[in-house]
């Protein structure tokens, strides 16, 4: 593992292939503040990794829900906003957390504060990956470390696929529920994270508003440029952050004015 100066570098990408972590020099510059439609996700993970940087209680988070609803770009501006204060990044792929707890291990004893953050997060049935997940979420025979959270991104609440069929051995005993072993494993993984945040779609007002802001120097017709870009979200089937700022690259203010 390669050895990265914490102290001039704020984030890191595990890369398998050379089993070395590599120091990212161009972040992506996304701020707090242009991330709109969802203030009350913003500021419960602002808070949980407030409260982690002055050393209090703070929870692993698990930000769920629909695609292109800014859960990766909270991450990213969250490491913009809170670099200053001690904040570190570690990224990490799916397919590479047999190496979690070796990273994890190489951070454990430094002043920083560490979160691993991992994108798209999701299992199939027959993956075993997770558990090496849930070892550094909750600690093996070892304590997780004080510095380190996970931070993951998922389009589905408990990370793996959910079937109908799973409920069937679920009883009511007593009055009360007991899910069957499949729903029991199934959910196990997603409780180990203490801090569930929710995504939805937004509406079109929301998505309007979000186009707005990317345009917010346009001068010529509003209503000309909200049809368009509610064309555009309709040709993709999806009205989201994501689709606005898709819109904004691929629309020159003078093709608006063509159109």
């Amino acid at each position: 593992m390669s050895s990265i100066d914490w102290d001039t570098t704020t984030a890191a990408i595990w890369r398998s292939r050379k089993e070395i972590l590599h120091a990212v020099r161009h972040l992506d510059p996304v701020q707090l503040d242009s991330l709109l439609a969802i203030d009350s996700q913003k500021q419960q993970l602002i808070d949980n990794t407030a409260r982690f940087l002055q050393h209090q209680p703070a929870n692993n988070a698990l930000l769920w829900g629909a695609k292109g609803t800014g859960k990766s770009s909270l991450i990213k501006a969250l490491l913009n906003h809170f670099a200053p204060q001690g904040l570190r990044i570690i990224e990490i792929d799916k397919d590479d957390l047999i190496y979690l707890p070796e990273i994890v291990d190489g951070v454990r004893d430094l002043p920083f504060r560490f979160v691993v953050y991992c994108d798209d997060l999701s299992f199939d049935n027959e993956e075993r990956m997770y558990k090496h997940l849930k070892s550094v979420l909750e600690g093996s025979i070892e304590k997780p470390p004080e510095n380190v959270l996970l931070y993951a991104t998922s389009n589905r609440r408990h990370l793996m696929p959910e079937f109908m069929q799973d409920n069937l051995q679920t009883q009511l005993i007593n009055g009360e529920i007991h899910y069957s072993d499949t729903v029991e494993e199934k959910t196990s993984l997603s409780d180990r994270f203490g801090l569930w945040i929710s995504f939805y779609p937004i509406t079109t007002e929301q998505y309007l508003n979000i186009v707005d802001y990317y345009f917010k120097d346009y001068a010529g017709d509003r209503q000309h440029l909200h049809a368009l870009a509610k064309r555009f979200a309709l040709a993709r089937g999806s009205k989201s952050g994501r689709t606005a700022h898709q819109f904004f690259l691929a629309t020159a203010e003078s093709s608006i004015t063509e159109r």
